[in-house]
């Protein structure tokens, strides 16, 4: 077939084919799409990304998975999720054409800068520090004179005039969840304390030192109602023969190291007898530790009976956490700013509720810029003792 391009009608106009429109037509379209994407951008190549693999499903809407919001977060300091619909979960079918392939794509982006990694502290236990005991071994004084109060706390090295301000976060062991947030979230100078009936201690403790955490040890004490409080079968008793009571405590010490001291659990009835709270304060003592008292008032027995035997001793200005609630939670923060600003230090103590980390690190974030130093709780045990 020949086609004739210079052939021309009676009218004197040229004849041009059918098929050569068509192509420029299609020319024409193609040159218009890549400007497009050159003035406007790829929307598909927006970045950074990850992909979520989900196993394909059947492809009724029953049977379809479901990813919710805690399924979908990935894992990773300041990632969050962007370009969400605000249903409540979203299933291949909503998603797009590639759910059918069962491959569902998220967009990630970096909401914050991640934290730092802080400098580990050394494996615990340090040679010449430990001897025998009851369920593993106990801390002792080095021959030099060291004391695991000394060697196992955490260095500071921050502002030495400003006010500091120390947290500890407790009740760690129990909930592996809760227990490895406050590890890896929370800033390196807040002091971990941790439940001696936890399982794997030794493995919380070492994981806790690798992370920067100094960390503190819990004895359970007993309580004014024991029936509302149960503190487990080792606890420190008021009315307990003096030789009960170290028997027990070295039973509690025994079940990890690299503490550099140790904070009651409950106790308010075992920290008002004289006979019960001596000799555990001398005990303690002997093996170099330190004491935190929470809650249990800033004058008891206790408190007099470390003071004699020189044990080195602090109360917890506040628990940060007795409500439950961020607001409330802020204002004790406030509060130990005002103290520390007073003073020269604060102590706050709280448990390791979720919303109490959330906050502690959202103040944390900021307490520089407002002129105080975030220190560890052994910094200031020590100062206020040499005081």
């Amino acid at each position: 077939m020949r086609f004739r391009l210079n052939s021309r009608p009676a009218s004197g106009r040229p004849r041009v084919h059918p098929i050569f429109v068509a192509v420029g037509a299609l020319l024409a379209l193609a040159g218009a799409a890549f400007a497009a994407v050159q003035a406007l951008g790829d929307p598909a190549a927006g970045g950074p990304r990850q992909v979520v693999s989900l196993s394909p499903g059947p492809a009724s809407a029953e049977a379809a998975p479901r990813l919710t919001l805690e399924d979908a977060l990935i894992s990773g300091d300041g990632l969050q999720l962007q370009d969400m619909p605000p249903a409540e979960v979203l299933t291949p079918d909503a998603a797009s054409a590639e759910a059918a392939q069962g491959e569902l794509r998220i967009a990630v982006v970096n909401a914050d800068r991640p934290r730092a990694a802080a400098r580990p502290l050394p494996r615990a236990p340090f040679a010449g520090m430990t001897e025998p005991g009851p369920l593993g071994v106990l801390p002792i004084v080095g021959r030099n004179g060291r004391t695991p109060a000394q060697a196992y706390a955490r260095p500071f090295s921050g502002p030495a005039q400003r006010p500091k301000v120390a947290i500890i976060v407790g009740g760690l062991g129990f909930n592996a969840r809760n227990t490895t947030q406050a590890i890896d979230e929370l800033p390196p100078e807040v002091t971990l304390s941790f439940v001696p009936y936890s399982a794997n201690l030794q493995s919380w403790i070492d994981r806790a030192r690798a992370a920067g955490h100094e960390v503190m040890l819990e004895l359970p004490m007993e309580p004014f109602d024991p029936e509302a409080d149960d503190t487990g079968p080792q606890t420190l008793l008021a009315a307990a023969e003096p030789a009960q009571n170290i028997a027990r405590l070295e039973n509690l010490l025994s079940r990890g190291a690299g503490y550099f001291g140790v904070t009651n659990y409950q106790g308010a009835r075992f920290a008002a007898s004289p006979a019960a709270t001596g000799p555990v304060a001398q005990a303690l003592q002997r093996r170099g530790l330190a004491f935190l008292s929470a809650g249990l008032g800033q004058r008891t027995a206790l408190s007099v009976e470390a003071a004699r035997a020189r044990l080195p001793l602090a109360s917890a200005d506040r628990i940060i956490d007795a409500r439950r609630e961020a607001e409330a939670i802020d204002e004790q923060l406030l509060n130990l700013e005002a103290l520390a600003l007073q003073n020269g230090s604060a102590i706050g103590a709280g448990f390791a509720y979720p919303v109490t980390m959330q906050q502690i690190s959202d103040w944390a974030a900021a307490a520089g810029d407002r002129g105080y130093v975030l220190a560890p709780a052994s910094t200031v045990i020590a100062a206020r003792t040499q005081r």
